[in-house]
């Protein structure tokens, strides 16, 4: 079913550009248009699901650009499409309208769950990966050593997921996610079941990979901290049905802490944003 502009409501218009304290909420026209080389390009986007007679519009036309080793979060409030967003760039759902695109890259997904299976080693779950994308089993070995060294996990490739903590399952994970030689990382809240120690490791590491892999990152969370801490851009989403109601620029000056002021006064921003739109939702 294609779903015409009459049966689509229309999109929510941003408010106009600011500033404050060198961060900057630009209007959405910006995020569809940014990075004219993007990794991954939403054009118009819009996903209806239907079941029998009823139609649940979960995407209204959402246009977005992720350029080319550019860290971009995804925040909203529960069912506005975050996870159908990704789904569409990962190819495992279709639009109903619009187009999305990745230029011919490889294209990576992270879950919030490890999602390891239970019998194999560390080393086996990451070489699965490899043996999908084709790589000869005499390459695979060296291979996975390297990609569990990158997640920091030299060593551990002969461990069980029940022997690893929930962080180490995670960095497995990532390394699986990698082995798909991906040039883009869809995450899809994968640290929000850890300790917050364990998160921020974690964020020190995914930033660390991603620069030195040059990797596009389109990371959905529902920690407005979080997004605060590793975002190059915030996009919020509004509620059901997701539109990209607002984006903040987030120039990055040396090492961002969880715990910094600059942060938590970002997330402060996205917080006020969030809760006015899931009070007008809610009016």
């Amino acid at each position: 079913m294609r779903v015409s502009s009459e049966q689509v409501t229309p999109p929510v218009t941003a408010p106009g550009a600011s500033a404050l304290s060198g961060v900057g909420l630009a209007d959405t026209g910006d995020a569809s248009t940014a990075g004219a080389r993007g990794a991954v390009r939403l054009t118009e986007v819009s996903k209806v699901y239907k079941t029998g007679r009823t139609e649940l519009l979960a995407l209204d036309r959402v246009s977005l650009t992720v350029g080319d080793g550019e860290f971009v979060c995804i925040i909203g409030a529960s069912g506005c499409g975050k996870s159908t967003l990704l789904n569409l760039v990962a190819g495992l759902d279709q639009p109903t309208a619009g187009r999305v695109e990745v230029g011919g890259r490889r294209v990576g997904l992270m879950f919030q769950e490890p999602a390891l299976f239970p019998w194999l080693t560390a080393a086996h779950n990451v070489e699965l990966a490899l043996r999908a994308r084709g790589v000869p089993r005499s390459e695979r070995r060296a291979q996975t050593e390297e990609l569990l060294e990158a997640v920091r996990l030299g060593g551990f490739g002969g461990k069980r997921p029940h022997e690893l903590s929930g962080g180490m399952r995670q960095r497995v994970a990532m390394a699986r996610a990698l082995a798909q030689d991906a040039d883009v990382l869809l995450m899809d809240e994968p640290f929000g079941a850890l300790d917050a120690m364990t998160r921020d490791l974690l964020h020190d590491e995914l930033e660390r990979i991603c620069a030195e892999r040059t990797l596009a990152v389109l990371f959905v969370t529902h920690n407005v901290r979080e997004a605060a801490r590793l975002g190059d851009r915030v996009i919020l989403l509004s509620s059901r049905p997701g539109r990209v109601i607002d984006e903040y620029s987030l120039p990055r000056v040396g090492h961002r802490r969880i715990d910094s002021p600059e942060v938590s006064e970002v997330a402060a921003q996205l917080t006020d944003k969030l809760r006015e739109e899931m009070g007008r939702h809610g009016r």
